[in-house]
């Protein structure tokens, strides 16, 4: 029996639940420690989230799909080229997210934000790479990782591809390695360890041939 494939597509909003829902799968750890939100609430603030939020020039976002259902993205932002400071996104209605509370709201975006990365020129990050918990160790991010690589193949502005990965994910670390990823540095961040009880954290880059 042949093998049922799987495809990178360009992220659309009728995947937004599904999507939502592997973020809380992966990001569920650390947010339950910040706030007291469960995985569905986590779910339907992420789909909210990606509904509100619009997508910039310089980020794009892919699923893995199988047989029309996603079990696995991946979200890539670069630094722009032309200063879009004067052009800030607004925040999202209070109103799409009031059934979570103002005060989970906050911490929410605190969290996102400290989260966050700012790359640098010429650099792809990986602002996150999740996969269905019933498809891992089966390529699914192999995939996801090698469609980002081939961004970084193609688009002269862009030199190298990186990622940040927690010190209490060694399965993740060790599959980046096998893709050419490598420790740039070791972080211990204060401000994670007390929002997320994580305070090391690994910067990797993919090495490449005559670098």
């Amino acid at each position: 029996m042949m093998a049922v494939p799987i495809t990178i597509e360009p992220m659309q909003s009728q995947y937004n639940q599904q999507v939502g829902r592997l973020l809380a799968q992966a990001f569920r750890g650390k947010f339950q420690i910040l706030t007291n939100m469960n995985e569905d609430d986590l779910a339907l603030f992420f789909d909210r989230l990606l509904e509100c939020v619009p997508t910039e020039p310089s980020t794009q976002r892919m699923v893995a799909l199988q047989q029309g259902e996603v079990i696995g993205s991946i979200a890539i932002k670069w630094k722009p080229a032309i200063d879009t400071k004067k052009n800030k996104q607004k925040l999202p209605s209070w109103r799409n997210f009031s059934i979570f509370g103002r005060w989970n709201l906050i911490k929410m975006l605190i969290g996102l934000y400290v989260l966050d990365h700012k790359p640098e020129s010429g650099e792809c990050y990986i602002a996150d790479i999740v996969v269905h918990s019933d498809y891992r160790s089966k390529g699914v991010g192999k995939l996801l990782l090698q469609w980002a690589q081939r961004v970084v193949d193609m688009d002269p502005s862009l030199d190298r591809l990186s990622l940040y990965v927690s010190g209490s994910n060694p399965r993740a670390k060790q599959l980046y390695e096998q893709l050419s990823f490598r420790t740039h540095s070791e972080e211990n961040r204060i401000i994670s360890h007390l929002l997320f009880n994580e305070p090391k954290w690994d910067y990797m880059v993919e090495t490449r041939e005559g670098q």
